[in-house]
């Protein structure tokens, strides 16, 4: 066995770069190419790998330390093979070099009785699994892509050369957690940092209170949503003065039939009505990101304040039923959500969701998509404010909206065409029958 010493090769034309990641550990088994380090410049990041096979005695180099070229970055103990694939490795043959100490390895008696027990492990172990005791591999790109998902790539299962971590091994542990198959660790590493909470009681009484279920689930389920979509939001009003004349002219009507009709119901129809025009919004990205799955069928999810935080239950096929009809569903869901009686299938099939904080207040608000659909409105309380007519001002009752959507999937130009759209439904109803 020989120790040798790993320094930092031609890194290109920089004095001196940061160490952002130290990938191994001292005692940690590497193989020829595996990455020990991370450096990162003004321009660019980049994995240093190792020249040699062997076991890691000592880091000289900690995060946060700059190196330049020459500099000493750890130090390995070989053995004598290692200096066979040294050689090689001077003459260009790069790929037999790599391949060289596993032969060696398994041919040599220097470690005794391990012939028999290496062959055999090499072939119990799947084919790409990670070498034992090193930490994961994986490229700088795929590193930077998985810290913007806020995932910990120790809980990734490599599938690359040797174990290394793909970008499709990243996609794949998300849509896990996505699917409840997974659960997401804290973020660290490699992940988005977490925040240091301070001793909050040295400044005053304080009290701990668990969050309720609903929202330990709904929050996993949101934070992810907001890191895999690029969210654009688009605001806009509608004049619903009409509306509200008839909405309120169908009042006896409905209060005979035990029945409250809300400006929702008008706002759906509206709503389905919009998404037969623009069929990009009624749909979801696929797993790969290269099409696009178009629903023709028009199920809402309807989200539902409750005294255990927000839930969203689907109303389906909002196309085939009338406001009558539609407000007895929307009275049942809301029931069954604030008694805590919604199951599974109440929850699923949503192609599009509305959230209206009408009845409470506010101006605005930007609503979180709720993937896999692809956009989401949120509605806000409706005011009389002065319109200018053309010739004078009137009072006229106009109800503010947003809609959150996946740029992915919708650019700006139809993200505004589909929330002007609503808004052309919502001010003139009689469009909704032609």
């Amino acid at each position: 066995m020989t120790i040798k010493t790993i320094t930092l090769p031609d890194i290109g034309d920089f004095d001196q770069v940061d160490v952002i990641e130290v990938l191994v550990s001292e005692g940690d088994t590497v193989e020829v190419d595996d990455s020990l380090i991370t450096l990162e410049s003004d321009k660019a990041t980049m994995e240093v790998p190792s020249p040699y096979a062997g076991t890691i005695t000592k880091m000289l180099v900690k995060e946060g330390d700059k190196v330049k070229e020459g500099d000493p970055i750890a130090e390995i103990e070989v053995a004598e093979a290692g200096s066979a694939t040294e050689a090689n490795q001077d003459d260009g043959k790069a790929e037999p070099a790599a391949e060289a100490p596993e032969v060696d390895a398994a041919s040599t008696p220097t470690p005794a009785a391990q012939p028999a027990p290496e062959t055999s492990s090499v072939e119990e172990k799947p084919v790409n699994a990670q070498t034992p005791g090193a930490k994961f591999h994986a490229s700088p790109a795929v590193r930077a892509y998985a810290r913007m998902l806020g995932v910990d790539l120790s809980q990734v299962q490599g599938t690359g050369p040797k174990g290394r971590i793909l970008k499709e091994d990243v996609q794949k542990y998300v849509k896990g957690i996505l699917q409840g198959a997974t659960t997401m660790a804290p973020a660290s590493g490699a992940g988005i940092p977490s925040i240091k909470l301070p001793d909050f009681s040295q400044f005053g009484e304080v009290e701990t209170v668990e969050l309720s279920r609903i929202k330990k689930i709904s929050g996993k389920h949101l934070h992810a949503c907001w890191l895999n979509v690029p969210h654009v939001t688009q605001f806009d009003e509608a004049d619903i003065t009409e509306l509200e004349a008839f909405r309120k002219g169908l009042k006896a009507q409905a209060e005979k039939q035990g029945l409250k009709i809300t400006p929702l119901v008008f706002i759906m129809k509206a709503v389905v009505a919009a998404l037969k025009q623009f069929p990009n919004m009624n749909a979801s990205l696929s797993e790969d990101g290269e099409h696009l799955i178009v629903k023709k069928y028009y199920n809402l999810g309807i989200a539902v304040d409750t005294p255990n935080g927000l839930v969203v239950p689907v109303v389906r096929d909002v196309d085939q039923k009338g406001v009558f009809e539609l407000s007895r569903e929307l009275m049942e869901i809301s029931q069954k959500a604030r008694e805590g009686k919604l199951g599974p299938k109440d929850m699923s099939g949503g192609t599009f969701t509305i959230s209206s904080l009408g009845g409470i207040g506010g101006t605005q608000f930007t609503p979180i998509v709720n993937a896999p659909e692809v956009g989401i409105m949120g509605v806000s309380k409706a005011k009389m404010q002065p319109v200018w007519n053309g010739s004078e001002f009137e009072p006229r009752l106009m109800l503010p909206f947003s809609v959150s959507y996946d740029h992915r999937v919708i650019d700006g130009a139809e993200g505004v065409r589909f929330t002007q759209t609503i808004a052309r439904y919502l001010s003139d109803i009689r469009q909704l029958i032609l």
